[in-house]
Parts: C-alpha cells; structure tokens; sequence
C-alpha cells in the first residue's frame, strides 16, 4: 500500500523560504513513484477549495500555478522516492496546508498535509 507522508512545513515570515518533502513507502525495490508518474503539490487555504500548486510528469516538464511562477520549483530525488517543493519569497497568501499527491495507475494517493504559515 503506497503512502505519502510530507514534511518541512512551518512558520515563516514573508520574503522566507521552505522547502517541502514528500516521502513514499510502500513502493516496489528500485521504483521510483515520482519519477515514473504524474506528481503534484496541491494546498487549502482555511475556507478555500483545494487548489493545485506545482506537478511534475514523468517525462520532466513541470508546470506552476501562476501565483507561484518564479517562486516555487518542484524536484524529485532520483535516488529516493521523495518530491520536494522550493519554495521562496514566500508571502502571507501562500499561508495553507499543502498536501502532496500522485496518482498510480489512475489512482490518487494524498499525504496527510504540512502546515505552511507565513506571517507579513
């Protein structure tokens, strides 16, 4: 059974930077689930839908939400199965759970969510 677990969240104030982790278990030895499927950073902001962030497709192009362009990169570890986002110059308006996502064989699996507080 996959599971996705992220990690990095925080508290920080406006113009900072975080990174976030994402780590799989429960993957087959040597598969790497973020390099060979679609992955993506999604975050809910208290009172707001669920909106998509980042993703990153199997063949490397990633895309950005426009508000986060420039200020945000999504990577994965080849090595490891674990996916990261960058982020920085971080603003008040990023402040939400971020929860990591990968869909296997036409199938999501969500992380808990890291708590992502930027003050102004």
């Amino acid at each position: 059974q996959v599971q996705l677990v992220e990690s990095g969240g925080g508290l920080v104030q406006a113009g900072g930077s975080l990174r976030l982790s994402c780590g799989a278990t429960g993957i087959a030895s040597g598969s790497n689930v973020f390099t060979t499927n679609t992955a993506k950073w999604f975050r809910q902001a208290p009172g707001k839908q669920r909106e998509w962030v980042a993703l990153m497709t199997p063949h490397g192009p990633t895309n950005y939400r426009q508000s986060v362009k420039g200020r945000f990169t999504i990577s994965a570890d080849t090595t490891s199965n674990t996916m990261y986002l960058q982020m920085n110059n971080l603003k008040p308006e990023d402040t939400a759970v971020y929860y990591c996502n990968v869909e296997i064989q036409m199938k999501p699996y969500w992380g808990p969510g890291t708590q992502v507080s930027v003050s102004s």
